[in-house]
């Protein structure tokens, strides 16, 4: 890609640092730097699109609102982002203030992707807009195995063929992580192997192992029934996350519940 001067500097201006985006999250100096990719395992309903809304709200913020105040693109290729649920947690944690949650929102640009090739493409014309937008630290995917059934049925009875897609797409990714340094996080459901006879196979990675190497973080999500306060019948939700820093070799397990309001960590 042929790139002007002010492209260039664009490219090599050191981009805002997220390892401190959540550190409940991360173990001790475990976060991710820039340049690293973070994947949110975990099946359906385990609160894995709440805490990237909770990590999107987190950059989109400003200082001044406990936020880190960076550019964000959402990549939604489940065609499950919900505005609404997204601009309510905003909405409230900037006490009602329409002329600072707009600014907090133009911050954030959303593209969909319907297939693996639109994906590809998206990654390509993100070139562009980290070239122009030196402010854009943080890219979120949910999710990155959207496409894993329909690229298996297309690719017949090839491995190669069905992974091929992806595989461009991981190679692609690897090389804006290393000339631009933004973080990557993503979502990624599992998938039953045929012919798995444990209930634990689910959470193995399966994905092309081009993306595989990229992970440098990964969050596996689960859920739990906990009891309310003392004295009480009812039951509230609790989700549990335990994150494995592949790069330090550290570990930490954390849990949170979902409110109006966002994610709140226990």
């Amino acid at each position: 890609m042929n790139e002007s001067g002010a492209q260039l500097l664009a490219r090599l201006e050191a981009r805002r640092s997220l390892k401190d985006i959540e550190p409940r999250l991360f173990p001790d100096g475990g976060g991710p730097e820039s340049g690293e990719v973070v994947e949110l395992f975990g099946t359906e309903g385990t609160g894995k699109t709440e805490l990237l809304y909770h990590l999107l709200c987190r950059c989109v913020l400003p200082e001044a609102a406990g936020g880190l105040q960076v550019d964000v693109v959402f990549v939604d290729t489940d065609y499950s982002l919900d505005m609404l649920r997204l601009v309510s947690v905003l909405d409230g944690r900037l006490n009602a203030d329409e002329e600072a949650l707009s600014s907090c929102l133009s911050r954030l640009l959303v593209v969909h992707c319907s297939s693996s090739s639109q994906l590809l493409l998206t990654l390509h014309f993100l070139e562009t807009s980290l070239s122009a937008r030196p402010g854009l630290s943080l890219l979120l995917i949910d999710s990155i195995s959207a496409f894993y059934w329909p690229d298996r049925s297309a690719g017949g009875a090839s491995v190669t063929k069905q992974e091929e897609t992806l595989t461009k797409c991981s190679e692609l990714l690897g090389r804006l992580l290393r000339d631009y340094r933004v973080t990557v996080f993503t979502s990624c459901h599992p998938i039953r192997r045929s012919g798995a006879g444990s209930s634990s196979d689910w959470d193995r990675p399966f994905l092309c192992r081009s993306w595989q190497r990229l992970v440098t973080h990964r969050l596996l999500c689960s859920r739990q029934e906990a009891a309310g306060g003392a004295g009480e019948q009812r039951r509230r939700q609790v989700f549990s996350v335990h994150c494995n820093s592949f790069k330090t070799k550290t570990q930490r397990s954390s849990c949170f519940t979902v409110t109006d309001g966002g994610v709140q960590f226990l």
